[in-house]
């Protein structure tokens, strides 16, 4: 068998495991309420996966979490919903939230190069932190992101399970804003793939497409998805406007942490880096600005 057939394998095995126990764990429970099921079985296929992640020491083992976890999450809640107040809402829901989870883990798998591949953030946190680091990946890269992405999943929740109002205005809205931030999502992460084919230099720069409209293209359609999200769930049932605390949570992840560490890397490696981020938004898109002319001798 090829290595990386090798790697995908154990990783299948991880997620195997992580959803047997989640299921055991769900059903021992003991817990009656479908989003306390849910949250105890979600944190138990976390530490699941953060054993292979410790086993195999790379911590890439956890990256496909994201988006697959809260298909899994709110399949449950749909299936075990008595009366939702519009049948087209939940099937919606779901559909949308499995196009964006397969999207984003067949594109995870394309740029996953095996078991000695580990995101490059991981690596800088293990040089940072030295003999801490596998606590700084239980609780940072593992559990932290599971209880951001938990979060975003409540608003489903509210569509799927919880809510009784008829498909009205606000759900054509959610519709828009989420199958529109899929759509963004896909195409600036096409054009970034496309990019990197063309132009193998590791300095090389993209800013053309919708990458001269905002340098992180790509995150803002992942942040309206979640956004889209609540939208759903606050049409189906406007008591559950508190759960705008997941797309809020998840925003400020990208906002303040991940991007930050992301802008800080290109700065060091693309010469050119600055100057676009001069012309450039970070993340809310504008038209493009004209390159400065260069100046004359």
């Amino acid at each position: 068998m090829r290595p990386l057939s090798r790697a995908f394998l154990w990783v299948l095995v991880a997620y195997a495991s992580a959803l047997a126990v989640a299921l055991a764990v769900g059903r021992a429970s003991g817990l009656d309420h479908p989003i306390a099921v849910a949250a105890a079985a979600d944190l138990a296929a976390t530490l699941v996966v953060f054993a292979f992640s410790y086993a195999f020491r790379n911590s890439s083992f956890y990256d496909p979490y994201w988006s697959v976890a809260p298909i899994a999450i709110v399949a449950y809640w749909a299936l075990g919903a008595q009366a939702p107040g519009s049948d087209a809402r939940p099937v919606l829901v779901l559909a949308l939230l499995a196009l964006w989870g397969l999207r984003l883990t067949a594109n995870w798998a394309r740029g996953w190069q095996g078991l000695h591949h580990e995101d490059w953030r991981y690596l800088d946190l293990q040089q940072r932190h030295g003999r801490r680091y596998w606590w700084v990946s239980l609780f940072g890269i593992h559990l932290a992101p599971t209880v951001w992405v938990f979060l975003g999943c409540l608003p489903a929740y509210a569509a799927v399970a919880a809510g009784a109002r008829p498909w009205g205005w606000l759900d054509a809205l959610a519709l828009l804003v989420t199958a529109g931030a899929i759509a963004l999502e896909a195409l600036a992460d096409a054009q970034l793939r496309a990019f990197r084919r063309a132009t193998p230099r590791s300095d090389a720069l993209l800013d053309t497409g919708l990458w001269a409209w905002s340098r992180h293209p790509n995150y803002l359609g992942e942040m309206g998805f979640w956004w889209g999200l609540w939208l759903f769930g606050l049409a189906a049932a406007p008591g559950w406007w508190w759960t705008v605390i997941g797309p809020l949570g998840i925003t400020g992840m990208f906002r303040w942490a991940s991007l930050p560490m992301i802008e800080e890397r290109m700065r060091a490696r693309r010469p050119g880096f600055a100057a676009y981020a001069a012309r450039t938004p970070r993340v809310i898109p504008r038209p493009p600005r004209r390159r400065a002319p260069p100046a004359s001798c």
